[in-house]
């Protein structure tokens, strides 16, 4: 067995543990595994790595003579660095959107538009575009209460609704920036953010069609009935006031802070396309407004843009209110803070990692199996899901073992598909350590058993089926 090899189970081993067995958070768990992997590196190990960076030869020995948590904190400020103001802002948005009524508009938009026969596929859809700014956890707590009262009208359909809600939410999570998880993987593996999103929207929705197929076929084999949970009994259910439709934002503006971001950044990852060559013959208005939409369609901006929509919605509905405002942005910075934290420490890892020459071995192991890649990166990542819990700690801490391999001229395909099959990999196999497995279960009033059936069995197989559609696309259209 290799060092590096070696030095990647030892690591992976102190992470597993720490969360697992110690019980303790996942920013400790990382900090600690980065440390210990970093101080066990040998410095030939360091060595290779900083010269296959081009580096100057004071540069080199430099970095060799750095100590472990040195290169922990290096590390830990540069991942901090690329994604920090933009999960902060996702966490406004996502606030917001909540807060101010825009997310609950938009669901019962697409209720009115498809009707009460076909809400599962609306809550699917919901849970889809709520996904992309909103947590998971989030999102689940923002539309069980809408899947229970549908289900008083229909208490058949209560078990469909509540998969339908999964199926759409999970996928975007772990697919479609600017969440936390597919953003650092795109960062990594040097994605453009548009074509992470453009993929991740063609995988995710394939996939969310799986998951309603498995849907409908478990609900008629597993039906869930209605109980009380989540701290709601059905009487009280029953006898909740709804907030009517007047006191909620229109849809137009509901939409805006999800579906700008998104149209500034794909705009722009056109636009790039479009080399310096046909960009010198532009002249007057039309250069003018190609770099204002370059300019606006950098994510970190993209993102304030939305952000800056957001917190106006907030503000205006369902009642002007400057302290109400300000108590909520609070909070979404606190939550955006923990994610944070846990993000930055998995790039640390992650990137501690690629100085023990683990990316090398791999490449070398894989160099004669160009599509042995994606199910690879596929199967660490539902290893790494399956023993400590959480989707978004095992994208961050498997990509930086590809970091080294995303480069088209050797493995045959765009690293965008590398991307969306870590993706799909942190989806297998949420089980008791995992903190959605809890939420969904006692937030829907499943037991442990119709959690495993109805939550984890789907969403794994969800996971299959957009690995599937991945290594397909790679074969097919490699745009190498």
């Amino acid at each position: 067995m290799s060092e590096p090899l070696l030095l990647l189970i030892t690591g992976m081993a102190v992470v597993i543990g720490a969360i697992l067995i110690a019980r303790l958070p996942a920013f400790l768990a990382l900090v600690g595994a980065a440390w210990l992997t970093a101080a066990l590196t040998p410095e030939s190990a360091l060595s290779r790595y900083a010269q296959a960076q081009s580096w100057s030869s004071a540069e080199v020995t430099t970095f060799v003579e750095q100590s472990a948590m040195k290169r922990v904190v290096v590390e830990l400020s540069e991942t901090f660095g690329k994604v920090g103001l933009i999960i902060a802002l996702a966490a406004i948005v996502g606030k917001c959107l909540l807060a101010s009524g825009a997310a609950d508009r938009i669901v019962r938009s697409s209720l009115k538009v498809v009707g009460l026969k076909r809400a599962p596929w609306a809550m699917t859809g919901s849970g889809f575009l709520l996904g992309i700014p909103v947590f998971f956890d989030t999102l689940f707590y923002l539309m069980i209460p809408l899947a229970k009262s549908l289900g008083l009208r229909d208490r058949k359909q209560y078990g469909l609704l509540v998969m339908s809600i999964i199926a759409g939410g999970t996928m975007a999570h772990s697919l479609i920036p600017p969440t936390p998880g597919p953003l650092l993987v795109a960062s990594q593996l040097q994605v453009p953010v548009g074509w992470m999103m453009i993929g991740g929207l063609v995988v995710g929705l394939f996939t969310c069609w799986i998951g309603q197929v498995y849907a409908r076929w478990a609900n008629q084999k597993w039906p869930l009935p209605m109980r009380d949970s989540g701290g709601i009994t059905l009487r009280e259910l029953e006898d909740q006031a709804q907030v009517a439709d007047a006191d909620l934002p229109p849809l137009w503006a509901s939409l805006l802070p999800i579906l700008l971001p998104v149209a500034l950044i794909t705009l722009q990852s056109l636009l790039s396309s479009w080399g310096p060559a046909e960009a010198m013959h532009s002249q007057g208005f039309v250069s003018l407004a190609r770099g204002l939409c370059l300019s606006a369609g950098e994510k970190n901006t993209a993102l304030m843009l939305a952000a800056m929509t957001a917190i106006f919605l907030l503000y205006r509905y369902p009642g002007k209110s400057v302290g109400r405002l300000r108590s909520s942005l609070e909070e979404a910075l606190s939550q955006g803070g923990l994610i944070l934290l846990i993000t930055s420490a998995g790039g640390a890892f992650g990137g501690i990692l690629q100085h023990t020459g683990i990316a090398e071995d791999m490449r070398q192991w894989a160099s004669h199996f160009q599509l042995a890649l994606l199910p690879l990166a596929f199967g660490l990542t539902a290893l790494v899901r399956t023993a400590q819990g959480s989707a978004t700690v095992a994208m961050i801490t498997t990509v930086g073992m590809f970091a080294g391999l995303s480069d088209p001229t050797s493995s045959g395909f765009h690293p965008v598909y590398l991307a969306l099959a870590i993706g799909c990999g942190s989806k297998p196999f949420p089980w008791m350590n995992d903190s959605g497995f809890w939420v969904i279960g006692k937030m829907s009033g499943m037991e442990e058993k119709e959690t495993f059936r109805l939550f984890s069995f789907m969403i794994s197989l969800m996971g299959l089926a957009g690995l599937a559609l991945i290594m397909l696309l790679a074969k097919i259209f490699p745009w190498v």
